[in-house]
């Protein structure tokens, strides 16, 4: 099995690259969509967000309000720091799981965003860096998710530089330009992690 952690910031392109490697035969391990599968409505992380930061984190459903929540632990790094310590755990216990449940021939991509801040390249056999310009993401994110400039640049300062992601990288994929250039790009990647596999 090859372990591989891929990262980049807000508004790279992290979600494509994955779908074309998962086209490819890659297992994806996807830390954003299990962060959300456990804080589910019926789930343990759940009940434990709730008892921790209250019922106004709720909707009237029972379902994590995420705008609520988000604007309570954005502003207070203490808040972030007792969110982080529910969810993390249950992501890293979900995530093992998932790889567990691989073939020794697989090739396993942990789809992980603050992979850089959190110091995680250790424990990936390579970690795959998508690197966009910085302008190149804030119209992104301003074009097609609908954030304002001054949103989107919050979110972008939140995470690591451009060259704190580059720093941990064994591979990057370039995506500043057109989807269409991308898929060459992630064969080759994905041509390269096979040959390694094989060695």
């Amino acid at each position: 099995m090859l372990r591989i952690g891929l990262t980049g910031g807000i508004g790279a392109g992290k979600s494509e690259v994955s779908r074309q490697l998962a086209a490819l035969g890659a297992v994806i391990v996807d830390s954003d969509l299990i962060a959300r599968e456990v804080v589910a409505p019926g789930t343990d992380g759940l009940a434990a967000v709730a008892a921790e930061f209250g019922p106004e984190v709720l909707r009237a459903d029972g379902s994590l309000d995420r705008p609520a929540l988000g604007a309570v632990v954005f502003a207070d790094p203490a808040r972030l720091a007792a969110l982080n310590a529910i969810v993390h755990p249950l992501v890293r216990a979900r995530s093992a799981e998932l790889e567990d449940a691989a073939g020794a021939e697989d090739v396993v991509v942990h789809d992980v965003p603050l992979l850089a801040e959190n110091g995680l390249a250790p424990l990936y056999d390579l970690v795959i860096v998508i690197d966009v310009d910085d302008e190149v993401r804030l119209d992104r994110l301003v074009r097609l998710r609908g954030m304002t400039e001054a949103e989107a640049r919050a979110r972008m300062a939140a995470q690591a530089s451009r060259e704190d992601r580059l720093a941990v990288a064994d591979l990057v994929i370039d995506n500043s330009g057109p989807l269409a250039e991308l898929a060459p790009r992630v064969h080759e990647v994905w041509d390269r992690l096979k040959a390694r596999q094989g060695r």
